[in-house]
């Protein structure tokens, strides 16, 4: 197997990033009057508006506008970040620093718009690490779909099958694999159940062990 590029999700892999998207999803839904619950913020993981918006629906009715939960939840996960800054996860650095080392190429593929993907990189000192980025709304059909990967492969100027991508959730692990990407999850708030498993070459506690995943596709 020759792996030449790896491909990130951000939130929840490279960004301790997801529990503050859970917490302010359902503190912004209740706030406007949805009783959203953990359990609905953790499926709207890596989903993209389009798909994210019928599923609120289905949830808490017509009424429910996503838009006004979304603002909401960015001005307040916003006034949190702008106190207490970003965490990076464990062996990002340790990963990266191997990946340019080993001259493996990297992207981005990631469900956020690229004003916040830029922003968030750049504080936690990885922007530059990154040859392209590719975001949910260059697209029209984001995760959980293939697109988002098929086109970071195609600025890559690489088959899928050169690519290994990384992510944390099921939405963008079935994005990923659906592309032809070789996957390895990341778990981060849950960990992965039958669906993922069956779909990912890998599973990594977290990312300095993609190492060894890197170093075991070399001989195969």
């Amino acid at each position: 197997m020759e792996i030449k590029a790896v491909i990130f999700d951000m939130d929840g892999l490279m960004l301790d990033t997801e529990k503050l998207l859970v917490k302010y999803w359902c503190e912004a839904a209740n706030k406007l009057g949805f009783p959203m619950e953990r359990k609905h913020a953790l499926a709207l993981r890596s989903f993209s508006r389009k798909f994210a918006i019928p599923k609120l629906k289905e949830w808490f009715g017509e009424d429910c506008e996503y838009m006004a939960i979304h603002d909401l939840r960015v001005k307040l996960m916003k006034e949190y970040t702008d106190v207490h800054g970003i965490e990076k996860k464990q062996g990002l650095d340790t990963l990266l620093d191997y990946l340019t080392t080993h001259g493996y190429r990297t992207a981005v593929a990631t469900a956020t718009n690229i004003e916040r993907a830029e922003e968030y990189l750049k504080k936690i000192g990885v922007y530059d690490k990154f040859e392209t980025i590719i975001c949910g709304n260059m697209l029209e059909n984001g995760k959980p779909c293939p697109d988002i990967y098929l086109y970071a492969c195609e600025r890559l100027g690489l088959e899928p099958s050169q690519c290994m991508a990384l992510e944390d959730s099921p939405n963008g692990v079935k994005s990923a694999s659906s592309a032809g990407c070789v996957t390895v999850m990341v778990p981060d708030l849950t960990q992965p159940e039958e669906e993922q498993l069956n779909a990912v070459y890998a599973v990594a506690p977290s990312l300095d062990k993609v190492i060894d995943v890197l170093e075991r596709a070399k001989g195969e």
